[in-house]
């Protein structure tokens, strides 16, 4: 009796180590081989066959559709280059330049993967649109009050994330964390 009893607490203790390690990893999106440049995060494998379990379990939970590896690679940014979170209260600055791409947007997202509500209904930024310098380079002011420019409002919410996505690049499996990937800097620039 002691021994059924010991084995199923172990077996008890294992399904919920094992399970809540899952649901931590698919709601934190904790696939493998991520590809980090500054505050920029990509999964270049979760759109193909290759993917990772975990990569394949979260795209079935979120039913959102990867962007495939041959048409192109999705970064993330849920912090700042200082490693400060994304504060939709804060004025932060998205500058520099991108990697070639054929076509790319920058989006606001909250942290449920939602477009973040605001009154003008304006939620991202394309290649085709942005106004540039003379060098190609850019500034696009992310926060709650209008800036000249590039503005993509946040609503004022806590928490938010920027998407990058790149259509056509040659960024992606075959590329090194560290590797000189021209990616724009994030920087928080006024908090209230």
């Amino acid at each position: 009796m002691r021994l059924l009893l010991g084995t199923l607490f172990a077996l008890a203790v294992a399904a919920a180590v094992g399970l809540g390690g899952t649901y931590l990893a698919l709601s934190r999106g904790a696939a493998f081989g991520a590809l980090r440049i500054g505050a920029w995060t990509a999964w270049p494998k979760t759109g193909t066959q290759d993917a990772d379990p975990y990569a394949q379990a979260s795209i079935a939970r979120s039913g959102r559709l990867p962007v495939a590896l041959g048409d192109g690679l999705t970064f993330l940014a849920k912090n700042d280059d200082d490693g400060r979170r994304l504060d939709g209260r804060c004025d932060v600055a998205v500058s520099g330049a991108t990697p070639a791409a054929r076509f790319w947007t920058l989006t606001v997202y909250n942290l449920d993967g939602e477009l973040v509500a605001n009154s003008l209904r304006r939620y991202d930024f394309t290649s085709q649109e942005i106004v540039r310098r003379g060098d190609g380079s850019f500034t696009i002011m992310v926060g709650p009050r209008a800036n000249p420019g590039n503005w993509l409002p946040t609503g004022g919410i806590d928490r938010y994330m920027l998407v990058l996505r790149f259509y056509d690049t040659a960024v992606g499996v075959a590329t090194k964390e560290g590797r000189e990937i021209p990616m724009p800097s994030i920087k928080t620039r006024s908090c209230p």
